[in-house]
């Protein structure tokens, strides 16, 4: 077997396997972790077939798909055909994972085989699997195992915390053997007929801890196919794709059938239930305040329906108090939400994380966007007291009021790095230096402008505040004179990426600039030539605009953000270079990325290696990114309304 992992995602359940179907217990520092994960746990961590003692051989491995098919025969040589061939298909429901398993001899004389599937749940927190090696004291955890009539399961507490995995079988297995690690093999003798056929199905019931739903495991991987269909087609349905230009429409209709299957639950201020999009899949199946509100504004022509669910769970959990572990403050909007354990006993402080500086000012923007593209005032009316409040805290805990800007400093505990490019060292120089103290990002000031000026638009139209329309457009006027003042590099013809905390400027030529457009931020001449400089080659890789243009001591074209290439980035900087009139400059942009997707199965991964296309003729993946990514998801459909179908 190799060590490739393929993903199945559906809603807050994925599950990766590996070219045979197996899962294999070993624990972390991989670029994706290995078992079936439900609310940020492992409830499978080994899933492992023999036949007869051995690991079967693929013979046709898993191939990437909403469900997992592959091939086994046992291993052997060119003068001993197999004896059997094994069929195996695999999906994952919401908290559950089922496999269909048929065994065919290939003899013509009647043959008994020994089957097994060695199953384990170590219900470990995703934050354990990270390459970064940290580790969690658990005292008092416990792990249980049950033998069932017609299977396992498998428990686990700590404190108040609880969890369990349940696997059972049809037919159910002959016995449940202990195998001296905590692991529980399920084992049948199938006495098979001259090229007959035997078949299993094997069902996993995860219940994560506070999960109190009555459910039901799918009876087959095709039934839970058929739903996850369903509900793509739901999602695809109704969408005007550019009939002139099928690999955008291609693109477009893969995003919103990888939206649909990222879909996660969460709640509302009066507690109703809603679905939204999470940030992405393997490490982020959650919501991310950021990620959901730029994947409800791409969408937003042709899905209003994140934004209406978005919206709502983001105020529910907006912050109404300072809390120093998780940069709480009033009024702020929600960075990171999680569920697990860690998260529960307060091990990490990602159970509700505010670090970041821009998700509140894209609450307002994609509020304002909402009101004005679906016309539905209700939705403004009920938000009233959480924009204001976000507006609040722009102006004050944020620092507009006393800083001029929105401003965040590194969390020792947390994130360093507060904008959207949050790793460490992503905010420098040209020559890589880092800058010192309080950080104020070119990006997040353009956000906080279009924040303003939306928000004063909807408290004219639908709160029918006058006054404080006015207040807030002076504000975003203010803004932008300042901006222009303090960020513009006259020598260089761009703006700085960043002031730093004695408003120097932090001199890099990041792909940020472009954000600038989206919000509006420039006036008309900076904006040209800022717009018409992202697509010199030293931005512009053939594929997408660079995160940081190459040339400067800083760049790295496999650093996450310090020159490689991200879709939803080039997404926003399209739609502004349209906003500003460069529209053979948003094609450029829009045709680059779709030639990326189209050469990778028409999916836009999270981000792409920056290597310049004329050096390799195909896209370069990045080696960490997410295999599926809502804003990289929904960032053709953000093409679509900057260019059209040209």
């Amino acid at each position: 077997m190799t060590d490739r992992h393929h993903l199945l995602v559906h809603g807050g359940t994925f599950a990766a396997v590996g070219d045979g179907g197996d899962i294999s217990g070993v624990r972390g520092g991989g670029s994706s972790p290995d078992g079936l994960f439900v609310r940020d746990a492992r409830h499978l961590s080994r899933w492992q077939l023999t036949v007869d003692g051995a690991v079967p051989e693929a013979l046709s491995p898993v191939a990437d798909g909403d469900t997992a098919r592959c091939v086994l025969v046992p291993r052997g040589g060119r003068q001993e055909p197999p004896a059997h061939t094994l069929f195996r298909e695999q999906a994952v429901g919401d908290g559950s994972f089922v496999e269909s398993l048929r065994i065919t001899s290939n003899r013509p004389v009647a043959t008994t085989v020994r089957l097994a599937v060695t199953a384990d749940a170590d219900f470990t927190d995703q934050f354990e699997l990270r390459s970064d090696h940290r580790t969690y004291t658990k005292t008092g955890a416990t792990r249980t195992r049950e033998v069932l009539d017609d299977g396992v399961e498998f428990g686990y507490q700590r404190r108040e915390w609880r969890s369990s995995t349940t696997v059972t079988a049809e037919p159910a297995p002959d016995g449940v053997e202990e195998t001296g690690t905590g692991a529980r093999r399920l084992v049948w003798t199938l006495d098979l007929e001259p090229h007959g056929t035997a078949e299993l199905t094997l069902r996993v019931m995860a219940r994560p801890h506070g999960d109190r739903r009555t459910r039901r495991v799918p009876s087959s991987p095709a039934a839970l196919n058929r739903q996850l269909l369903a509900m793509e087609g739901e999602f695809v349905e109704g969408v005007a794709f550019p009939t002139g230009w099928p690999e955008l429409a291609a693109a477009c209709a893969r995003g919103l059938a990888d939206l649909a299957s990222l879909q996660v639950p969460a709640t509302g201020p009066d507690g109703e239930d809603l679905r939204v999009p999470a940030a992405g899949a393997p490490w982020f199946l959650t919501l991310l305040g950021r990620d959901a509100l730029l994947t409800a504004l791409f969408a937003l022509p042709y899905r209003p329906q994140l934004a209406a669910a978005t919206l709502p769970a983001l105020a529910a959990t907006q912050a109404t108090e300072i809390g120093a572990a998780s940069v709480a403050q009033p009024g702020k909007i929600v960075h990171e939400v999680r569920h697990g354990e860690l998260a529960h006993f307060e091990q990490v402080p990602y159970g509700r994380y505010y670090g970041s500086v821009d998700a509140t000012p894209l609450f307002l923007v994609l509020l304002g966007a909402y009101v004005e593209q679906t016309g539905d005032a209700a939705l403004a009316r009920r938000l009233e007291s959480h924009a204001r409040a976000a507006i609040g805290w722009m102006l004050d805990h944020g620092g507009l009021t006393s800083r001029g800007y929105l401003v965040y400093r590194a969390d020792q505990g947390g994130l360093a790095n507060q904008n959207w490019k949050d790793s460490p060292g992503s905010i420098c120089g040209a020559d890589g230096t880092r800058p010192n103290g309080p950080v104020m990002a070119a990006g997040a000031q353009g956000y906080a402008y279009d924040a303003l000026r939306r928000t004063a638009w909807v408290a004219r139209t639908v709160w029918g505040d006058e006054t404080y329309a006015a207040l807030l457009e002076q504000a975003a006027a203010d803004l932008r004179d300042r901006f222009q003042r303090d960020f513009w590099m006259p020598d260089r013809s761009f703006p700085a990426l960043a002031l730093d905390g004695e408003g120097g400027q932090v001199d890099a030529l990041a792909s940020d600039a472009g954000h600038l457009l989206w919000s509006g931020l420039l006036d008309k001449e900076y904006g040209e030539l800022v717009g018409r400089r992202l697509l010199e080659p030293d931005f512009f890789s053939g594929w997408g605009v660079r995160t940081l243009a190459s040339g400067q001591s800083a760049y790295h074209p496999l650093s996450y953000h310090r020159g490689s290439v991200w879709p939803h980035d080039n997404a926003l900087i399209t739609l502004g270079l349209a906003r500003y009139g460069l529209h053979d400059e948003a094609r450029a942009v829009a045709h680059g990325l779709v030639d990326a997707a189209t050469a990778t199965g028409h999916r836009l991964p999270e981000v792409l290696a920056g290597y310049g296309r004329e050096s390799h003729g195909e896209p370069v993946p990045y080696p960490h990114a997410c295999v599926r990514e809502s804003r990289s998801a929904a960032a053709p459909l953000a093409l679509l309304t900057a260019v059209g179908g040209a």
